[in-house]
């Protein structure tokens, strides 16, 4: 079916400039979120951009994966499986679209052409993990976090799944792999980040300077630095494992709250934020922040992804999809 495209122009929280100290500015003429309906009671929760071409979401609530043509805005949704309730999202290294689909707790993966749909169960002796996100890593593996105290390896072509239990227990939440094939994961339970070593599987803790932050989401940047959103105390931080330093900026706004984190190919920082429900571009050269608001409200985006020149995120509360132009 055909949805409606619609677009509004990004507006400044003003009040902003008054309580954050870094630079704050108003969105650059021209660049305009593009506002994409999808069907509503699927409750997009997370997105991915195929390189020049479809748009993907998890509709959790009715277990399917959508799949959004934009130039159209034609619409269409693959059921998963039984009790599927769809979470991450991401295009894998063969186009396909992969997700961790807590229902099933299992790792789904859906052609791109055929729309066929592949399921690997995480084991009948694995119990509920509460799956989450997904990355690949330099090898072709995809590993995976569950918010119950796991995070997981399936190697597609040996069909061989491990997973391990996480070494503070609850909470892994986003993943992400750097530009040499090292894997971080973030737990928001655990208030800490943590590399996985892609061979052995064991996991090394992480502590971020702020104490109970809610690291929720992680990405890498092109020098392999780890970029975190802050949920609980509404920061975006920076790791660098070359020196194993930390940096720390507040977003603006009055008590937000960053949910997720995605970094575009030129290195800006993309955020979204809950209490200003908005989406937050951020520069770390000139440490400052961009703010795109939705023109609803309620809009409740979880998480980011992009391609070359787009950014993005999956309104959950509005059903629908948005982007914004990543230049």
């Amino acid at each position: 079916m055909t949805r409606s495209i619609r677009q509004s122009l990004p507006k400044l929280v003003l009040a902003a400039a008054l309580t954050f100290p870094l630079a704050l500015h108003v969105s650059a003429a021209g660049v305009e979120p593009t506002y994409f309906d999808v069907p509503s009671g699927g409750h997009p929760h997370d997105v991915a951009a195929a390189p020049g071409g479809a748009v993907y979401y998890t509709a959790q609530m009715t277990g399917k994966l959508g799949i959004l043509e934009p130039r159209t805005g034609k619409v269409e949704e693959i059921p998963l499986g039984p009790n599927s309730a769809p979470h991450g999202v991401i295009v894998g290294p063969d186009g396909a679209a992969w997700i961790t689909d807590g229902g099933q707790n299992a790792i789904v993966r859906v052609d791109p052409k055929s729309h066929a749909v592949r399921v690997w169960p995480l084991g009948k002796d694995v119990e509920y993990t509460n799956l989450n996100t997904l990355t690949f890593d330099a090898k072709g593996r995809v590993w995976f976090t569950g918010q119950s105290g796991y995070y997981g390896r399936l190697v597609p072509e040996t069909n061989d799944m491990k997973v391990w239990k996480a070494p503070r227990g609850r909470g892994p939440y986003g993943i992400t792999t750097t530009p040499s094939g090292d894997v971080y994961y973030a737990s928001l339970a655990g208030n800490h980040i943590a590399r996985i070593d892609t061979e052995t599987g064991v996991a090394t803790v992480i502590e971020p300077p702020t104490k109970d932050q809610g690291a929720r989401r992680v990405w890498s940047d092109s020098k392999g630095r780890i970029w975190v959103s802050y949920w609980n105390t509404g920061q975006v931080g920076m790791y660098d494992p070359v020196t194993r330093s930390w940096r720390e900026w507040t977003l603006p706004g009055n008590r937000p709250r960053a949910y997720s984190v995605w970094v575009d190919a030129m290195d800006k920082v993309w955020l979204t934020e809950w209490t200003a429900n908005a989406i937050v571009k951020f520069d770390p050269a000139k440490e400052a922040f961009e703010v795109f608001p939705s023109d609803k409200n309620g809009a409740n985006v979880r998480q980011m992804l992009g391609r070359a020149g787009e950014a993005w995120g999956a309104e959950s509360g509005t059903s629908r999809l948005v982007m914004i132009p990543a230049r």
